[in-house]
């Protein structure tokens, strides 16, 4: 089977267990996901065994690892990286799961403020994260995909109980994967209560996904339907989208169509600041690097006027943002939401005039035409320039405007 794409929609977060299920669900055979583990000589001590069941009312696939003999308490990285160097397995499964694994110990390592070769494993190093990840990468082989895109990834909030200890969610191995790979994380006290994105699942991820966000623009082929195990207040579940790129007028989908990114609102309210400062806060926030910054009147408690102060940014301007408006503006707290937002491909290039150069943006619209806008500052300095009104100036700019 080969398809262009793969999408994972992860609406409850992620685990291993959750991914093997999906794949199942889109038809890779169990006898697939189990061959690692013959290969391994493992097969008289574990097997990953699927079944339909539902999860809030919704059906999918389950998958546990059936461990059949007693696991050892411990598993180094150094002795599991030359069991998988070894081992007959496929070279493209080999590759992955070294990776998968090598990405967890480089987390825990950092951690623990150890050498990764003296990393040993708890949880991932068991029999049953050993299925997990070798299933997954079993199965993703399999479906010979050439894209793969994830969405940004809820952990969850609360604590887990660990070999470690009670640990607050995201854990530190999550937390340590995010942060070295630039995975996005959704956070807000609606998600579920408990762990939503583990160690082993966020790692599969992070091996696999070539970027985090929203669905590109698709034509869904088939569903699969991954169940988690816990029951939440909603379901519990990962979906896999086999999908063909949104054609455009009969040809392929390129980078020239519009295209889907996430961007977070930051947001507070100000009843003590005055004209002056509030300019300089908006104009410092996008000197920072905002996309866009702009003011609101409001009226706040106790009848006051003051302003609401919202901020657009990329997800890894979030940092640079927060410091801008926590020292630029009085608030004492912020807000901030994930959207994410369409766009127009664009390019700019600077035409000579009759009156002078002036810079154009060019948009691509969806059924392949472009419209031009020149630069307001460029006509502004025209019309001081030729002592013209600014209506004038655009008249004359007009022609230069066409395609």
């Amino acid at each position: 089977m080969t398809t262009a794409l793969l999408h994972w929609d992860c609406p409850t977060g992620i685990a291993g267990d959750m991914l093997l299920a999906a794949l199942a669900d889109l038809g890779v055979p169990e006898a697939v996901l189990n061959r690692p583990l013959h290969q391994l000589g493992l097969a008289d001590q574990c097997r990953i065994v699927t079944r339909v069941g539902h999860n809030g009312g919704l059906r999918g696939i389950k998958a546990h690892v059936d461990v059949l003999t007693p696991q050892k308490k411990h598993r180094h990285w150094r002795q599991l990286r030359q069991l998988l160097r070894t081992a007959p397995l496929e070279d493209p499964v080999r590759r992955a799961a070294l990776r998968c694994f090598g990405l967890l110990a480089e987390a825990e390592a950092r951690v623990h403020g150890c050498p990764v070769d003296a990393v040993h494993f708890h949880e991932v190093g068991a029999l049953d994260a050993v299925a997990d990840v070798l299933g997954a990468c079993a199965g993703l082989c399999h479906l010979h995909v050439q894209t793969i895109s994830c969405s940004p990834l809820p952990p969850g909030h609360g604590a887990v109980t660990t070999a470690h200890g009670l640990l607050p969610i995201p854990a530190p191995a999550v937390l340590e994967l995010a942060s070295a790979h630039q995975v996005p994380l959704l956070s807000g006290e609606d998600w579920p209560q408990g762990e939503l994105v583990t160690p082993t699942g966020l790692a599969l991820a992070v091996t696999w996904a070539g970027r985090f966000g929203a669905a590109p623009a698709l034509v869904p082929r088939r569903v699969g339907i991954g169940l988690g195990q816990r029951q939440l207040d909603r379901p519990n579940q990962l979906r896999l989208l086999l999908a063909e790129p949104l054609p455009s007028h009969g040809q392929p989908a390129t980078a020239l169509e519009p295209f889907q990114e996430w961007v977070v609102l930051m947001s507070c309210q100000v009843d003590d600041m005055d004209g002056e400062a509030l300019a300089t806060l908006q104009q410092t926030a996008l000197d920072a690097g905002a996309l866009d910054a702009w003011l609101q009147p409001v009226y706040m408690k106790k009848q006051r006027p003051g302003h609401l102060v919202q901020v657009l940014v990329r997800p890894d301007q979030r940092q640079a943002l927060r410091q801008v408006l926590w020292s630029h503006s009085s608030t004492l707290g912020l807000r901030e939401q994930w959207h994410h937002r369409w766009i127009l491909p664009r390019r700019q290039e600077q035409r000579q005039t009759p009156l002078g150069p002036v810079r154009i943006k060019w948009a691509t619209l969806p059924d392949g035409s472009k419209r031009g806008k020149a630069e307001h500052e460029d006509l502004a300095a025209l019309a001081r320039r030729h002592h013209l009104p600014l209506q004038e100036v655009r008249r004359r700019i007009q022609p230069f405007l066409e395609p």
